[in-house]
């Protein structure tokens, strides 16, 4: 998987201000939604995001990506290592 830093720089070069943020194993966030477009990249763990109102789930690990529209109801639930993220935001 790629490293922190060329996550870092490929966001960087996609117009995003990354954040990183992280969770401890197993931990859930319950289904909500946001007024931007959000881009997540997973540095280290997994994470599960659900979208309930398509009925979907997508698990996403070191190095992958996952771009959440603006106004798309998601939860998500962390893997057993727990999980580092990088984040960015488009308005």
């Amino acid at each position: 998987p790629p490293t922190e830093n060329l996550l870092l720089r490929i966001m960087e070069g996609q117009g995003l201000n990354p954040f990183k943020w992280s969770n401890e194993p197993y931990d859930t966030y319950s289904a909500h939604k946001h007024n931007y477009d959000k881009v997540i990249y997973v540095v280290r763990g997994s994470i599960t995001f659900g979208l309930p109102v398509v009925k979907q789930q997508v698990t996403l690990h070191a190095g992958d990506r996952l771009e959440i529209l603006a106004g798309t109801v998601h939860n998500a639930q962390v893997g057993v290592d727990g999980v580092v993220c990088l984040e960015g935001h488009k308005e």
